[in-house]
């Protein structure tokens, strides 16, 4: 492993000095926290990281390396990557290459060596904030101040489509269901033939979600995120899916509009980013939470049943509870803040969760709601 030095800079002033992990240079983008202890390749490759400095809170990251079947997208999307230790010996039967091999490769910037316990607090404490990784070839705070200043020019995520970014060009057949790695879980998509329609917005989907939905019985569609109403109707589906994805919901306008255009038209179902697109197009809000929600051990109500789920997320944004008015009906709330994690429509097929049910990588529980949305057709 790398012995350069490296650090990490918030735009508060903070600064955390390692060592360099993966691809030389500089990154800019907000600074997170992620709380799960496995998954780390599911964490690299989640489009919805994108713009993001990631930092893992498992004190060992590195140590099964990664391989050709596990990644949720083609490449990672995350602007930087921050570990306490990253394994230099990579042991399992399934890898491919290093942590620090694949960061490398796909020109990631990452530091290793500091103390992200330190870090995840302060980023409870304070809040998410944009910050800077770079190299640190001497101490002087010259550099130090540089990389400081780094952090503070780099655009602030309120406002910013990162959406368009990460979403496919041109629409492709999806046929790949979960195959050996499909889960015995109570719940879980079991169909016997593929006789359901989907299209599926591509906001920055993740790989296991379209996987469940094949699961599921579904002959799957992905589009571009700016795919029109008329051009999906076109395609005659049963259903539409409305996608995780990075950024601000929001800014995301073309979205909602189309979302809106297409309410009642035919079911809809929506994950993450595609549930706030949906909330936003039924009249409600949007805001920032402090530091998000992320890591697959967040637990959720399902105010329907009363069950708990444990659940896999990834957002800093949130639908506002308060201006939801009398369209929707929250329907599952997540139990550490109380923050909305599921809308229905009161009297259309629409509905959507906050979280990710697809379990990449975390748990099954939510599973269900991929027959939900197919029971609706």
């Amino acid at each position: 492993m790398s012995e350069r030095r490296a650090m990490l800079a918030l735009a508060d002033g903070t600064t955390f000095v390692g060592r360099a992990l993966g691809a030389e240079g500089t990154t800019t983008g907000e600074v997170v926290f992620t709380t799960g202890m496995t998954g780390y390749q599911e964490v690299l490759t989640d489009p919805s990281y994108s713009g993001q400095i990631v930092t893992m809170t498992a004190p060992e990251i590195g140590n099964t390396g990664l391989n050709k079947e596990d990644g949720e997208d083609a490449r990672p999307r995350l602007a930087g990557y921050v570990v306490r230790e990253a394994s230099n010996i990579v042991s399992n039967w399934r890898a491919d290459e290093s942590l620090d091999g694949y960061l490398a490769r796909h020109g990631i910037v990452g530091i290793e060596g500091i103390d992200t316990r330190a870090l995840t607090r302060h980023l409870r404490d304070h809040g998410s904030q944009n910050g800077a990784i770079g190299l640190l070839p001497d101490d002087n705070s010259a550099a130090r101040e540089a990389l400081v200043r780094k952090a503070r020019e780099a655009p602030n995520m309120e406002g910013l489509d990162l959406a368009t970014g990460v979403s496919c060009k041109v629409p492709y057949a999806w046929k790949e269901g979960t195959g050996l790695w499909k889960p015995a879980a109570p719940g879980a998509p079991d169909a016997k033939k593929i006789d359901k329609r989907v299209v599926a917005f591509d906001f920055g989907i993740k790989r296991n979600i379209l996987r469940c939905l094949v699961d599921a019985g579904c002959d799957v569609t992905v589009v571009p995120s700016n795919t029109s109403a008329a051009a999906v109707l076109d395609l005659r589906p049963d259903g539409v899916f409305l996608s995780n994805g990075p950024g601000d919901p929001a800014a995301v306008t073309y979205a909602i509009e189309t979302v809106r255009a297409l309410l009642g038209k035919k079911p809809i179902f929506g994950i993450c980013l595609g549930h706030q697109i949906l909330g936003l197009a039924l009249g409600a809000t949007t805001s920032k939470l402090r530091f998000g929600h992320r890591g697959i051990n967040q637990p959720v109500r399902d105010l329907t049943t009363g069950r708990i789920e444990i659940t896999t997320q990834n957002h800093g944004f949130v639908v506002d509870v308060d201006s939801i008015g009398d369209a929707a009906t929250v329907t599952h709330l997540h139990l550490n803040d109380g923050s909305v994690e599921g809308l229905a429509h009161k009297t259309l097929p629409a509905f959507s969760v906050q979280y990710h049910p697809e379990s990449a990588a975390g748990p099954h529980d939510s599973l269900y709601l991929f027959e939900r949305f197919t029971s609706a057709f």
